[in-house]
């Protein structure tokens, strides 16, 4: 029987196999409305929609490394792998902002005029119901399996929408109104917005890389859960990271010093079933110590005291 981790690998392969089909969808279309067009915004929009192929290849990797299972060489699993497509996915758009920022300014220097503005126009148009369609989905995948390749790529085509917009703009104000720079005003606009999309993007998966603690609600939420157990004496040296979909949290907790090393195992069964029940798949690392001892190094302020637990309870 599949369990949650397979159903959420599923999900991810199938999000990034339709972000493959899409852009291989519009790649040739604007590929012809390029040529068609002379257009330095629809040359932008090819530029980007096949970088979104290349992209969304890379998710694709990204996601089934991450899926696959803890080995010998890597027994925190692979999630980092999604962090790694990422930053790849990073790149990519960043090197397409800039050439097409240098594509734009010699046109503007240069001068000239776009053609056949109806038919970039439909191309974009049809784009943009491809790509809405697209992010729903994506969407629907980004709540089940909190993906941070997806999300990424999600974001990369969010900015579609606008660019797709800007190419409308541009060929309309262009053909239609006689406004001969812009074009490749538009041209920049987008480059510009692809950068800055691509400087969002890179600081999740820069945050997943170095390990970076989880939100201060999500460790309350956490630290309200521990302060259910009326076992505990308190909790310190609270420890999270997040690698792709999966979370990982160690912490050391003080209980009775006279309990026997059964008692406090079975205690320690317990904290992980109600942690599981509100956060499930987390990797969990419990270090039970006597109530007051603090091994040397650690930080000596309790996250959660005796005091706090009474209180909760």
């Amino acid at each position: 029987m599949a369990g949650p981790d397979s159903s959420a690998a599923a999900l991810n392969r199938s999000a990034a196999l339709a972000s493959i089909a899409v852009a291989v969808l519009l790649l040739g279309m604007k590929a012809w409305a390029a040529w068609s067009t002379g257009s330095t915004a629809m040359l932008g929009s090819l530029a980007d929609t096949g970088l979104d192929l290349i992209a969304s290849i890379a998710t694709l990797a990204g996601v089934w490394v991450a899926a696959q299972p803890d080995d010998h060489h890597h027994r925190f699993g692979h999630g980092k792998a999604e962090a790694i497509a990422a930053m790849f996915q990073v790149v990519l758009i960043s090197i397409s902002a800039l050439g097409l920022a240098a594509r734009a300014l010699q046109q503007l220097i240069a001068g000239g005029r776009t053609e056949a503005a109806q038919d970039g126009i439909i191309v974009s148009a049809i784009a943009m119901g491809a790509t809405l369609a697209l992010l729903a989905w994506q969407r629907h995948v980004i709540r089940r399996t909190n993906s941070l390749a997806i999300s990424t790529d999600h974001v990369h085509y969010q900015s579609d929408l606008l660019l797709n917009l800007a190419v409308i703009a541009a060929l309309s104000l262009d053909q239609w109104l006689g406004f001969s720079g812009a074009d490749p005003l538009f041209g920049l606009a987008i480059a510009g917005w692809l950068a800055w999309g691509a400087w969002g993007a890179s600081q999740e998966a820069i945050e997943q890389l170095m390990d970076r603690e989880w939100p201060e609600e999500k460790k309350h939420r956490f630290i309200e859960v521990l302060a259910r157990h009326p076992e505990l004496r308190g909790v310190h040296d609270l420890r999270t990271r997040t690698a792709g979909n999966r979370d990982f949290v160690q912490f050391h907790v003080w209980v009775d010093g006279n309990m026997t090393v059964a008692a406090a195992h079975d205690v320690m069964d317990q904290i992980e079933a109600k942690i599981l029940a509100e956060f499930p798949g987390i990797e969990i690392l419990i270090h039970p110590d006597p109530e007051g001892h603090v091994d040397k190094g650690l930080a000596a302020r309790p996250e959660l005291t005796a005091q706090d637990i009474v209180e909760a309870g």
